[in-house]
């Protein structure tokens, strides 16, 4: 029989045998942590992209810096040869503007000694 003009008879539940107020509470419960999962997939999905045009752009400027240090590192060693070459160069100037310091030298005290 029929209680109260209700629709489904006692006992018997109307979805796949579960309880009605059960079922529906699960499947809400379901529902609920399935959008999450898929805000949280969004989300993730969204910092990878992010993560990834980064990582570009960083290479992209290690790669500048890279090619600005090697020419920085030709540019240094250009300059140390030249100093190298004016070095050899200017050895020899170097010892003949001692030796003529200290001839003047010499004859400046010798010619302080001869005044006494």
């Amino acid at each position: 029989g029929f209680k109260g003009g209700e629709g489904v008879p006692p006992g018997n539940y109307g979805n796949y045998g579960y309880p009605n107020s059960g079922y529906s509470a699960c499947e809400e419960e379901n529902e609920r942590l399935t959008e999450s999962l898929r805000n949280k997939v969004t989300a993730i999905k969204s910092l990878s992209i992010e993560i990834g045009h980064e990582v570009k752009h960083q290479n992209k400027l290690l790669a500048e810096m890279d090619s600005q240090f090697d020419s920085t590192t030709g540019f240094l060693g250009k300059t140390m040869g030249k100093l190298k070459i004016l070095s050899r160069g200017s050895q020899t100037k170097l010892l003949c503007y001692m030796m003529l310091f200290s001839l003047f030298v010499f004859f400046v005290i010798y010619w302080i000694i001869k005044l006494r």
